[in-house]
């Protein structure tokens, strides 16, 4: 079962310093972290919270052993997350796509190499 984390940290997270974090982690290798379905920041005020979707609590934990030191680098204390189960997901369907007619375009004609005339 997916679970959502709401993080509302203690002292407020600027965005500033929330996009840090995103490149201190893009940097780490952990941009698009391997369980995390869904990821939002959340402006409240001059506040971002952000709000997760994980596969598994062990995704997470897993992350959190990368996140954890770059907010401590930081001087952010996420504060304890409210963890929820996700009991159904609704996502837009998919554009469909309109097939192209392929361009089509005479062969090209093959060019005779002709000696070129000494004038």
């Amino acid at each position: 079962m997916a679970l959502a984390f709401y993080f509302s940290p203690s002292a407020a997270m600027s965005a500033d310093t929330y996009d840090e974090c995103i490149k201190r982690l893009k940097k780490a290798g952990a941009g698009h972290p391997r369980g995390r379905v869904y990821h939002a920041a959340i402006k409240n005020g001059d506040a971002v919270n952000v709000f997760d979707v994980w596969t598994t609590q062990a995704a997470f934990d897993a992350f959190g052993k990368t996140l954890m030191p770059i907010l401590q680098g930081l001087g952010v204390d996420p504060g304890q997350p409210r963890v929820m189960d996700v009991h159904n997901v609704i996502v837009a369907p998919a554009r469909k796509t309109t097939a192209r007619k392929a361009a089509t375009r005479p062969a090209a004609r093959k060019r005779r190499s002709r000696p070129r005339s000494k004038r």
